[in-house]
């Protein structure tokens, strides 16, 4: 079924949203047909601010709503360990966690060669200058468990292994609640890497 032009219009700008596929996209149309004329306008303008009033933090990437984000701007964070992250949702997962106490880099992204994204595309040469700036104790490398992200953990370990930063990568293994008879052989490996004395 073809529909009405400013619905179809609707539709094609929903489905621009990564992971939106069809499906959700006419069904993100058609709740906002069924919205108020004020609550699709508040809709509309909040989209409007966000685009216009976020920015990235000047000294990390994070979102922020100035010049630098709050956790940079926040004096009782451990400056000289940074967390190392693909993206800000990653930030916020970990922030979520609220068990880290440092500071973060965000990379946007992950080197990919596949995609034509090379380390030039990322905040890494950022990362470089604030270790070298002095007073860094640790980077933990965060990046995802995908080749992508170990691809991308191993370019920055090797920038970094003549700066006498302690350069660290999270563990991943099995995660809770999971049988370990059904964790691949990757999985299996970090876990076993990654095991504490307890």
């Amino acid at each position: 079924m073809e529909y009405i032009a400013p619905l179809q219009n609707l539709i094609d700008k929903f489905a621009l949203i990564r992971g939106v596929g069809r499906k959700t996209a006419v069904r993100y149309a058609f709740s906002v047909l069924s919205m108020s004329d004020e609550a699709a306008g508040a809709f509309a303008d909040a989209i409007v601010a966000a685009k216009r009033d976020i920015r990235h933090c000047k000294i990390c990437g994070n979102l922020a709503d100035g010049e630098i984000c709050k956790i940079c701007s926040d004096d009782k964070r451990e400056t000289s360990v940074i967390c190392v992250v693909e993206d800000e949702r990653t930030l916020m997962a970990i922030e979520n966690v609220k068990e880290f106490k440092g500071v973060y880099h965000v990379l946007g992204g992950a080197i990919s060669p596949v995609n034509d994204i090379g380390p030039d595309k990322l905040r890494i040469a950022e990362l470089i200058e604030r270790v070298n700036a002095g007073g860094i104790d640790e980077v933990i490398i965060a990046t995802n468990p995908t080749v992508d992200g170990e691809m991308t953990a191993m370019y920055i370990s090797r920038l970094l292994s003549s700066s006498g930063v302690k350069i660290t990568r999270l563990a991943y293994g099995v995660p809770v609640g999971a049988d370990i008879e059904n964790a691949d052989e990757v999985t299996l490996t970090r876990a076993l890497d990654g095991r504490r004395e307890i």
